[in-house]
């Protein structure tokens, strides 16, 4: 038998990897838990080799770890430069960001991707087809096997520690999106597609699906099996197109894992509420409990703007449901390339839906930092109730718009309702009385 390689390979040969060891204490699990995880393919730790040889910090993404956060950043043909992504990157792991992909499709992409791997504590991923494309002078017509091989190659030797490849979208798929409402809208899913079309030939990365596999293994790359059929609107959501290309999935999954490979799915973009809990369950059936990479998912289409909210509801679903990782959604998504600000506004939603999806899933210690800052507040202990806000900078900030000054950070009010209509204030008072033994002589003069 060959020697263990990926992760995968180590945990089902019974070892505990020092990358396991250390996601079993950021995860609170013990380390034979997480090894077992990993070797049933239920957990992935995405580690490259080459970025672990750098800064990065393992990190565990499955149904027994906390519910993780993507922030995706990258430039466009139109805007972004290397400074303007490592801002973008060190604004969502600021803010929470648990893995980072580059969705770079400009100039430099080379440049911009070697300076994220280097400055991030988080793993990188990538969709390889983008780069690909844009070596090809962006007709898709042109690829070659050979050539996604290489890239794959390339940006595994770069550290990218996992990538959406769109291995699951067939030939024989591509008419069930016909009366679709916004057909494909994945761009790598519409690539194949086309070059499918142009060729009348069966999707390239399924047929050479073996050979990526040895490449990523080589790496320890992590898989992120690409939904390339997804629904784009709710008119779409639970097809026969979306389940087709599912179901092809489920299959690569487990040749996946035969190769020796980690792998996770990607799920779907916009799903109505009452679907999201099935969409989930149908994921880890069909593909045994792989982790599952939800991209959203939008629950209402009518809020572009707001997108970022319409998505975490259906996200904070989806992670009660079984999601292991959500991909975020900012308030720029569907109308242009996201800013930091965007970033920001992104992660902060989406830490919030992943968050109450651990504490509904009854996470180990996810609820101390929510009642801790519950008796801080009922302390009326202004400071502390800023530290463990999720965004403390712009907790204090609200308070401080009408009650600036150092003496109201003790205040037992604030300005919504004043020093003589608070809640707290009064429940404190009676609880006073209480003690002084009012209410007993009180209750037993009632009687």
């Amino acid at each position: 038998m060959a020697e263990p390689i990926t992760q995968l390979e180590c945990a089902r040969a019974g070892q505990i990897t020092a990358e396991m060891a250390f996601v079993a204490q950021r995860e609170l699990l013990e380390a034979e838990t997480v090894r077992a995880e990993v070797a049933a393919g239920r957990m992935v730790i995405p580690a490259n080799k080459a970025h672990l040889a750098q800064r990065l910090e393992p990190m565990g993404i499955g149904i027994a770890a906390r519910c993780k956060v993507n922030a995706n950043i990258g430039n466009s043909a139109v805007t972004s430069d290397v400074a303007g992504e490592l801002e973008k990157l060190h604004t969502a792991i600021h803010y929470g960001a648990d893995t980072v992909m580059d969705l770079s499709t400009g100039k430099n992409i080379d440049g911009i991707r070697e300076a994220i791997i280097a400055a991030s504590p988080v793993p990188i991923g990538t969709v390889p087809i983008y780069q690909m494309l844009e070596e090809l002078g962006g007709d898709i017509e042109e690829m070659r096997p050979q050539h996604f091989l290489d890239m794959v190659e390339h940006q595994a030797q770069q550290g990218v520690d996992y990538m959406t490849i769109h291995c699951g979208v067939k030939l024989e798929h591509l008419h069930l999106t016909t009366s679709r409402v916004t057909g494909i809208v994945s761009r790598g899913g519409s690539l194949i597609a086309k070059w499918m079309m142009a060729h009348r030939k069966q999707n390239p990365l399924y047929e050479h699906f073996d050979d990526l596999c040895d490449i990523m293994r080589q790496h320890d790359v992590t898989w992120s099996l690409g939904d390339g059929l997804r629904p784009g609107s709710l008119a779409d959501a639970s097809d026969a197109a979306q389940f087709a290309e599912l179901d092809v999935l489920g299959e690569l999954t487990r040749r996946g894992w035969a190769r020796g490979t980690q792998v996770m799915v990607e799920g779907p973009g916009h799903i109505p509420m009452d679907e999201v809990a099935m969409n989930v369950q149908r994921q880890i059936e069909v593909c045994d409990g792989a982790p599952f990479y939800v991209l959203g998912p939008l629950v209402t289409d009518f809020a572009p703007g707001y997108d970022h909210i319409t998505s975490c509801i259906g996200a904070a679903l989806a992670g009660w449901a079984g999601a292991a990782m959500l991909c975020y959604v900012t308030p720029k998504e569907h109308l242009g390339l996201p800013e930091r600000e965007d970033v920001k506004q992104g992660l902060i939603a989406y830490k919030i839906a992943a968050h109450a999806a651990d504490i509904a899933r009854k996470r180990k210690a996810a609820r101390d930092r929510d009642d801790a800052l519950s008796r801080a507040r009922f302390e009326f202990d202004w400071n502390r109730q800023f530290e463990l806000s999720l965004d403390p900078e712009t907790a204090r900030a609200y308070h401080d718009e009408t009650l600036p000054q150092d003496t109201f950070k003790s205040a037992h009010f604030c300005s919504m309702c004043g020093p003589k209509y608070c809640s707290m204030k009064i429940t404190q008072d009676i609880r006073e009385m209480a003690h002084s033994g009012e209410l007993v002589e009180i209750a037993a003069a009632e009687k």
